[in-house]
């Protein structure tokens, strides 16, 4: 079991999201908080549920900081779920086993989505900031606090659909039937998530971050209408605002390759990218623009220890020897995977990018 990371003054995940040069390369995984530890299923089982392992804070805190005390991970991030936008708007999420988050008051009309309003993340979102404010006091600075918020196309398709789906067909239908309704959807939500977004720094969040899970299944010219123009407009409200403008802000819009130069001009600080496209490839792409986050593919961790330790290597080397990498998963990782797998992932990611140099020069 590795030890957790010993804090300095000035983390290397912020300063890789920075671009500036960093004694190894950071690392953290999205969904480190999650089934795969035995851990989180006894805090889950103790909690009678998911809705109330998240909006319980003390719990919330509690599974946030596992997976640090087993790994040398390189960031925190806050154990929330991406419906608590919607849910604050009145749309009702409830889990059922095996089939996932629902939304009981599911948009079916143009009256459904003129009467959405931006929550207030003080009072209809309160327990995410406690969370936030309780998780950063007991990190005592040794690893930042990631905050989150998924995307304004990603939560307007749960708000349609009702649930997860694998084409969300009613949200693109209403997005071709009715765009000027749907925009103003989405216009609702965007500011939303600006505003929970903004919160979470307040709170103690060091870096935030916008999952986009579903603008890969747009056609190109819809991915600029409805998912990217909205991602643009978040970008742009927290950078003009003085309160958030140098928290670094990172884009992961899975499936979204072909647009990763457009994401890099948002003006975001960093790109999360999925495990479908060569980590050289997309820094070839958008150059010094931003920092890139990723991108191993999350089956490699059901593999061995020496395998996982040559992928782990491949990317890096794929990356090259520049700054602004912060290596991750190219998405969540697997309730599947033993948890040792991921000691060995880790502590592979720091042992070669410091040992061979990877970080000297830009």
């Amino acid at each position: 079991m590795t030890s957790p990371a010993v804090p300095t003054p000035d983390h290397r995940f912020l300063r890789a999201l920075r671009r500036e040069p960093v004694d190894m390369t950071p690392i953290w995984i999205m969904r480190q908080a999650g089934r795969y530890l035995p851990e989180y299923r006894a805090t889950r089982a103790r909690a009678g549920s998911f809705l109330a392992l998240a909006q319980t804070p003390e719990l919330a805190c509690e599974v946030t900081l596992q997976p640090l005390a087993r790994f040398a991970l390189d960031a925190a991030i806050l154990f929330s779920d991406i419906l608590t936008i919607p849910d604050a708007m009145g749309l009702g999420l409830h889990f059922v086993d095996g089939e996932g988050p629902k939304l009981r008051h599911p948009l079916r009309s143009a009256a459904d989505i003129e009467k959405l309003g931006v929550p207030d993340p003080e009072t209809d979102l309160r327990y995410v900031m406690d969370a936030v404010r309780l998780i950063r006091r007991e990190l005592h600075e040794r690893a930042p606090l990631i905050g989150f918020s998924g995307s304004p196309w990603t939560l307007a398709c749960y708000m349609i659909e009702g649930e997860g789906s694998s084409s969300f067909s009613r949200a693109k239908a209403l997005a071709l039937d009715d765009p000027m309704l749907m925009h103003r959807l989405l216009d609702t939500i965007a500011q939303s998530v600006a505003s929970y977004l903004a919160a979470q720094a307040a709170a103690g969040a060091q870096a935030l971050m916008v999952f986009d899970t579903w603008g890969g299944l747009l056609a190109p010219a819809q991915f600029r209408e409805f998912s990217l123009r909205h991602l643009a407009a978040i970008v742009t409200k927290l950078k003009a605002d003085p309160a958030t403008r140098d928290v670094p802000l990172i884009l992961f819009s899975k499936g979204a390759n072909g647009h990763l130069e457009a994401l890099a001009d948002t003006g975001c600080n960093a790109l999360g990218v999925d495990w479908t496209i060569a980590i050289g490839d997309a820094r070839a792409r958008v150059g010094d623009r931003v920092a890139l986050q990723g991108n191993l593919d999350p089956a490699v961790l059901a593999a061995s220890p020496d395998a996982i330790r040559a992928e782990a290597r491949a990317v890096l080397d794929g990356f090259g020897a520049h700054p602004g990498h912060v290596f991750n998963l190219g998405h969540g990782i697997t309730p599947d995977i033993d948890p040792t797998n991921v000691a060995v992932l880790v502590d592979a990611v720091h042992e070669f990018s410091r040992t061979r140099g990877l970080l000297a020069r830009s």
